[in-house]
């Protein structure tokens, strides 16, 4: 092989290089996040030997569970006419340290799905809490008036007899220490009677906000999920709740079981989708929106919080109004979970009504709604889609309404009122953040990668083209540049046939059959404003460096 024959076949690999760099950049840019993804799903998907089973089975995290409770004031006021509003003071948060765990767990293979069941013990921290357990709360007595709607559907005679023991026996308020109204729960009459007389419709022996729930495995029902093992994307999204995958307690969407459980969200988040987090005790998913871009130990987070979307049925986002029950909506800001709390006249809305409409807080005094204390949220990486900072919950309040033949509810109100929240705030260590930020650390180096990738192709693609074109525009061989020009003349030729210009050449060859030399005086032009011209150099009056080529100096002749 020639020197030449070398020097084109290296000049050639290079170009074909290049082309290959760019390919491939351009392939990686549309393509890398999937890649990535598709890689880090073989390695995180849940399974018993993955690294997230152990964390996932038991958090690493210490996670305290905060509930307030709401002491009513002044029961005695409540009623039809009456000049003062029902009051009710916030009591503390009560701290409890929660132990959780999984158990029961099965894995099915068919349909890349765990089932489970969370357990959780609950341990009182005295010196995180505002108050103790002995504190005496005041709230509504549910019982007695769920027990009095029962009885307004009866005959007559019994409904009578019923109506009389009720009012001498029961108030509309009971008092009980915060330990009773939590986790220890204390027996209550009608509830004795009722799982006497029919047992299969009262399941529990005692009434309290968090009975029968520390140490159970029942009380968030059977999980199914799927691991992620067959495709990232569905890890930690939830297929069934008690073999179920619609809940029955709400008309269609909005009964679908759906959403995470809280501990993996989707990979890849897009800002204009929200989030579903599925919440058991409300059987239902509730939708989260992005809301704002924070910083969490140095690693960026997507923030979605619970809006205005999430406590809807209808009023303002019409996929919502499936949340109304028994064809009744109720004003924005309460979600109705009568099917979901044994029939009784239970709804839900954020901390001291935030974002409800103001008809709610207008009937009460002492509830002062703010976003930084009652909003829920939660803080998600948006490649890993783990959470980093959880916080808020939700508030749970009765209905109070007239009881037709019932002289204790025969006055009251009809009106909204609470009884507790409760929240779990928790936030990523430092050293957990360092491990999840590894995530966006791989994306970015990818996109430096394929910008490396995209950069160096197109430099050696266009490194020989661009050398050849710089040469010949700092060449001063007029032979050499009119061997590159050549085409571009021929080009202007064919385009003369349509009316194009003339090229030089054409110009002075008007007539073939005269065979003269044509000199042409070139213009030598160095950007002014004016042009010196004559043969005997005078200036006219300009100090331009623009000249004329002497009229001794060598012309160029066209023959």
């Amino acid at each position: 092989m020639t020197s030449r024959a070398r020097h084109c076949a290296w000049r050639l690999s290079i170009v074909i290089l290049g082309a290959c760099c760019i390919a491939a950049g351009v392939y990686l840019l549309r393509n890398w996040i999937d890649i990535f993804t598709r890689m880090r799903g073989r390695e995180m998907a849940l399974s018993p030997t993955s690294p997230a089973f152990e964390g996932w089975k038991v958090s690493p995290l210490p996670l305290n569970f905060d509930v307030y409770l709401f002491n009513w004031t002044n029961p005695e006021d409540l009623y039809e006419g009456s000049k003062r509003k029902p009051h009710f003071e916030q009591l503390g948060p009560y701290r409890f340290r929660e132990k959780p765990d999984k158990v029961d767990i099965e894995w099915h293979n068919h349909n890349a799905s765990i089932s489970f069941r969370k357990k959780a013990y609950f341990y009182f921290d005295a010196a995180g809490s505002n108050g103790t357990l002995q504190d005496i709360v005041t709230s509504v007595n549910t019982v007695a008036h769920a027990g009095a709607k029962r009885l307004s559907e009866l005959n007559t005679l019994f409904q009578f007899v019923a109506s009389t023991t009720l009012s001498s026996t029961q108030e509309i308020s009971e008092t009980r220490t915060a330990e009773e109204w939590l986790f220890k729960g204390f027996v209550h009459k009608l509830v004795t009677l009722g799982k006497f007389i029919s047992p299969e419709n009262v399941p529990f022996d005692r009434i309290g906000y968090q009975y029968g729930r520390n140490g159970s495995t029942s009380f968030d029902g059977d999980i199914n999920m799927f691991t992620g093992a067959d495709d990232i994307r569905k890890m930690g999204q939830i297929y069934s709740w008690n073999n179920k995958t619609h809940t029955g307690a709400y008309s269609g969407a909005c009964g679908n079981v759906m959403g995470s459980m809280g501990e993996f969200f989707p990979p890849n988040l897009n800002t204009s989708e929200p989030v579903y987090l599925y919440m058991p005790k409300m059987c239902r998913a509730v939708p989260l929106d992005y809301t704002e871009t924070v910083t969490i130990h140095g690693i960026t987070a997507y923030k979605y919080s619970g809006t205005r979307h999430a406590v809807d049925n209808g009023t303002m986002y019409p996929d919502t109004s499936c949340l109304c029950v028994d064809g009744q909506c109720f004003p924005a800001g309460v979600i109705n979970i009568k099917y979901c709390s044994y029939n009784t006249s239970i709804f839900m809305s954020y901390p001291h009504f935030y974002l409800a409409d103001p008809i709610y807080l207008e009937a009460l005094d002492g509830l002062h709604p703010e976003k930084e204390k009652h909003e829920f949220y939660m803080a998600l990486e948006p490649n890993a889609g783990v959470p980093m900072d959880v916080g808020g919950g939700f508030q749970a309040n009765y209905l109070m309404e007239p009881v037709s033949g019932v002289a204790l509810y025969a006055r009251v109100p009809r009106i909204l009122l609470p009884l507790m929240w409760a929240e779990e705030r928790v936030r990523v260590s430092e050293e957990i953040a360092s491990n999840i930020g590894l995530v966006p650390l791989i994306v970015m180096l990818g996109q430096v990668f394929t910008g490396i990738l995209l950069a160096g192709g197109l430099i050696c693609a266009c490194w020989y083209p661009t050398r050849k074109l710089t040469s010949l525009c700092h060449s001063d061989d007029p032979k050499a540049k009119a061997a590159v020009l050549r085409p571009l003349t021929s080009l202007a030729v064919g385009a003369s046939a349509t009316g194009a210009t003339l090229t030089v050449q054409q110009l002075f060859r008007q007539n073939p059959s005269h065979n003269e030399r044509v000199g042409v005086r070139l213009l030598d032009y160095r950007r002014s404003s004016g042009i010196e011209e004559g043969d005997d150099g005078s200036s006219h009056g300009n100090t331009s460096r623009d000249r004329l080529i002497e009229s001794c100096s060598t012309d160029v002749i066209i023959s």
